[in-house]
């Protein structure tokens, strides 16, 4: 990829040249679309080096906008690093940090810990803005009897997985619309499995119409996309897309999973994969096919030169299912994967299209995370607006191109309380904390200008450094009792 590098975000000047002519014409709020993959690498894609699997369109998008080399998610799984994403906080602070089922508890048949009642979200800002909101995908964040349902959250429109859970099943029983159960009637046990309707394809008609609605009803609109793709289990339907794949790797291993039978069939198990390569990449060109529709569809809808187009993966790739990182080194040059936080777990690919605002084809190495994307949509309605409270930053200056007035992080803080780890970020330093209050317990440092894969832990040569790293972690993490980092919490 030529792209220029543009060191510390520093945006061509076409862009804030573009920028300026936008805002003299006083040009309408954009929309936004914001997709989201789930379990996919920093190296998944074409343009940040994939070389087995096929993604031209989101290829394409990259080139249409600026690709982020140092973006992080909000933490190392699903549910606390969407959390980061749509409050702006991050994982010491966000209400949801771990993926805890509630399933159990009176009248809550499914869905995880739901976010509280009183938080704010995107969804709030863009709502009172008079915009329209929707979600498409898998929610996660609170079954919709609680406060953390969608529409409690600020979702005008939700479609898909409520529990993160059942949306392991592509081809699931049901579905909730807003706080309806949509049952698929042809994913029953009398049909085979695979031959029903696959979730992905439908919610993704549904995300579609959204848009379609919206602008005939002459609304701006906010949609959030959170597929499951390419999370396992491994299976796609048949298409050429599969059959692509199949001639490219003719020797696999299949994979033994939960079937029809098994406990788990459909409740967070994995299906069998007779070709888990041919499949992981047919997913992953179908998640690519679906970016090229929706953007097809916002030309055809004549809203794609006013809209900002986001796409991120909430954290790094997972080995389960049958899944084989390695083979596509879907992790890039980083170590470690999803629920590590090393590099692998949480550097995340990025890439932000706005046609007259970004100028395309660029690349930057500026550190963002999850928790600047509120504080950023937040500017992009109101350049004045405030925010405080959050932890993360605009990165409006950033992307119409003006990086004199772009401010950088003072430092990254993450924590994964299911593993009972930390991990904190100042400039090229990183330190890592592992095994917390158990024999375990151990500090790592990493230079990651002089070793980006943490290869080489070298805190006994720089202890001051890892002092002023240790001294972020003691700061930022404030107790949640509901998922404890340290004992007694």
């Amino acid at each position: 990829m030529n792209d220029k590098l543009l060191k510390a975000g520093a945006l061509v000047a076409a862009g804030g040249a573009l920028a300026g002519c936008a805002q003299k014409q006083e040009a309408p709020r954009p929309n936004v679309v914001f997709i989201l993959a789930d379990d996919l690498g920093w190296g998944d894609l074409g343009c940040y080096g994939q070389q087995l699997i096929e993604t031209p369109n989101i290829d394409a998008l990259a080139r249409a906008g600026v690709r982020f080399t140092q973006c992080y998610s909000g933490t190392a799984v699903s549910a606390p690093s969407r959390s980061c994403l749509l409050t702006g906080t991050h994982t010491g602070h966000t209400a949801i940090r771990g993926n805890l089922p509630a399933k159990g508890r009176p009248g809550i048949p499914e869905g995880q810990q739901e976010l509280p009642a009183g938080t704010r979200t995107i969804f709030h800002d863009f709502r009172e803005a008079g915009y329209r909101t929707g979600a498409f995908g898998k929610w996660g964040l609170g079954y919709i009897t609680t406060e953390g349902n969608p529409a409690a959250q600020g979702v005008d429109e939700f479609f898909g997985y409520n529990c993160q859970t059942l949306a392991h099943s592509y081809y699931p029983d049901h579905l909730w619309e807003n706080d309806t159960r949509i049952e698929l009637k042809d994913n029953v046990p009398e049909i085979p499995y695979g031959q029903g309707t696959y979730s992905a394809d439908l919610i993704h008609q549904k995300s579609l119409e959204f848009m379609e609605k919206a602008v005939a009803d002459g609304k701006s609109f906010f949609m959030w996309y959170p597929t499951t793709i390419p999370h396992a289990e491994l299976i796609v339907p048949e298409d050429e897309i599969i059959e692509k794949y199949r001639a490219k790797f003719p020797e696999e291993t299949p994979w033994a999973g939960q079937d029809q039978g098994h406990p788990r069939f459909r409740i967070g198990g994995y299906g069998s994969c007779a070709e888990p390569h041919a499949t992981f990449a047919a997913m992953v060109t179908r998640l690519d096919k679906y970016v090229g529709e929706l953007v097809a569809k916002l030309k055809e809808l004549g809203v794609y030169d006013n809209t900002i187009i986001l796409f991120a993966s909430d954290n790094g790739p997972h080995q389960e299912g049958g899944a084989d990182p390695d083979f596509f080194n879907s992790n890039g040059p980083w170590r470690g994967y999803k629920r590590d936080l090393y590099e692998g777990g949480v550097r995340v690919p990025m890439i932000v299209s706005w046609p007259g605002h970004i100028a395309p084809g660029t690349q930057t190495d500026f550190m963002c995370s999850f928790w600047d994307m509120m504080p950023t949509f937040r500017t992009v309605l109101d350049r004045d607006a405030q925010v405080s409270g959050m932890d993360g930053i605009s990165l409006l200056p950033l992307l119409e191109g003006r990086p004199e007035e772009q401010t950088a992080h003072d430092f990254l803080y993450f924590e994964f309380a299911e593993r009972h780890s930390q991990a904190a970020r100042i400039g090229p330093w990183k330190l890592v904390r592992l095994g917390i209050g158990s024999d375990a317990d151990r500090y790592e440092l990493y230079n990651l200008d002089e070793d980006p894969g943490e290869e080489h832990d070298v805190i006994a040569d720089h202890p001051d450094k890892a002092e002023e790293l240790k001294a972020v972690l003691a700061r930022e993490h404030v107790p949640n009792p509901i998922f404890p980092l340290f004992a007694g919490e």
